[in-house]
Order: structure tokens, then sequence, then C-alpha cells
């Protein structure tokens, strides 16, 4: 590995643990940068995993004020995470190289679709929750669907804040901010079961997971305490970009 190659993989991990703790869709940063660099689709995506598992940690710590008072709800939330991130880390093995190519293409799609949405999510959500009745834990079918970003987020988890944002606006009233925060802890919990799974039964390529790790612990602290000064129009747009080289690479 070059030294320009491990500057651009640390400054990916920086960007990535940034963006992880404000909206949730670093992955759209660091696999892009993998994939140029020449990584295979499954390798990157596993050393992505393992990389970023930091820089949830950090941000999690960032929140740590937002996050007084919901122990009970991220256990209980946590551990349907943990069993959905085992099964999409179990599906990402198992699955064809040529299978996962195809099938983050339509992920990557999907999460740029989202993101490109987002203020219109965003105000829609506010509207639900406006009218809504009031409601302190998930309930059943957030809870469920909670459980589907943990698989989404084991086999590959672009834009699983986004997901998981929404699911907890409309399933629990509560403010904003411990909502994003209480997101940070599930999407790096499926970060931390995914990689933990990756170590013992996957091909990691440690040098870029070491950097990612490294640039995500930083992010991670800056976007908890930062991010909100950052301009989402111009985020969005940066992201669109990466994505967009993200597909191109994978179907090229």
């Amino acid at each position: 590995m070059s030294v320009l190659h491990a500057v651009g993989i640390l400054a990916a991990g920086v960007a990535a643990g940034a963006i992880n703790a404000v909206v949730g869709s670093g992955t759209l940063v660091t696999f892009p940068v993998l994939l140029a660099l020449g990584y295979p689709a499954k390798v990157a995506n596993v050393s992505n995993t393992i990389g970023l598992v930091p820089g949830s940690a950090a941000g999690a710590v960032g929140y740590r004020r937002e996050l007084t008072g919901q122990r009970t709800r991220a256990l209980r939330l946590g551990a349907f995470t943990t069993v959905g991130a085992i099964g999409g880390a179990a599906l990402l093995l198992v699955l064809p190289a040529a299978a996962f190519k195809r099938i983050v293409v339509v992920f990557i799609v999907i999460a740029l679709v989202l993101i490109m949405f987002q203020p219109w999510l965003s105000r829609w959500l506010t509207r639900a929750r406006a009218h809504g009745q009031e409601r302190h834990s998930a309930g059943v079918l957030g809870t469920a669907a909670v459980f589907v970003t943990g698989i989404y987020g084991g086999y590959f988890g672009a834009a699983q804040g986004i997901l998981l944002l929404a699911i907890l606006s409309l399933s629990i009233d509560d403010d904003l901010q411990r909502i994003n925060a209480l997101k940070v802890v599930l999407a790096g919990l499926a970060n931390l079961v995914a990689g933990v799974v990756f170590v013992i039964a996957a091909h990691v390529a440690w040098g870029a997971a070491g950097l990612i790790a490294a640039g995500s612990i930083v992010g991670g602290l800056l976007g908890a305490r930062w991010g909100r000064l950052l301009r989402p129009s111009a985020l969005r747009l940066v992201i669109l970009g990466v994505g967009i080289f993200a597909i191109v690479r994978l179907v090229g």
C-alpha cells in the first residue's frame, strides 16, 4: 500500500465516521474508495465494516448526553439488531461474490434515493409524529423493522442509519436528537456484530480496516460535535457522487 493510498483511506474513514454520526451513510464514502484502490467487492465490504466499528463507538460517546434514560429501549432494540446482523453477515459469507455485487448495486441505489429525499422524509416524519399518539417504545412493527435493518446492516449497511431514523421517528415519540443518538448505537451495533463474524470467517484487509478505524474515530467525534454545522445539501451531493462512482465500479 502506497503512502498516497493510505492517506486516501484514512481521509475516507474520517469522512465516513462524521457522516455516520450525523446521517448514517458513511459506507458510501469508504466502500467506493476501497473499490477504486483495487480491493475485491467482498473484501472491501468486510474490511469497511470492521473499520467503521470504532467510529460508531466514538459517535455514541459523543451522543452520551442524548442517550441518557434510553438504556431499556437500546437493550431491547439492540437484541433484535444483533440477531439481524448475524443473519446479514452470514448471507454475505454464503452468497457468491457475483450475487453480492448485483445486490449491493440495488442497495446503493435505494440508499441514494433515501439520501436525496431525506429533507422531504424528515418533514413528513415530523408531521406524522405531531399527529400520532405518544409512544415510548418501538412496538411490534417498529421492532420488526429494526430487526430487518439489522440484517441489512450485517450484509452491507449503506444508509442503514437513514432507515433506522425513519423507523424510530415513526415508532417512538421523543426528541429527534435522542432518536438520532439511538440510531448511532443500533447502526454501530450491527457493524460490530457483523465485524466479529467477519473476523472469524472472512478475509480482511487489515491495513485498510485499521486506517478506516483510525479515521472513523476522529470523524465520529467530530460528527457528533460539529455535524449539525454542515450544509446538508452539500453533504448529499458528495454522497450522491461517490454512490454513483461505486455503482459504476461494481457494474463495470
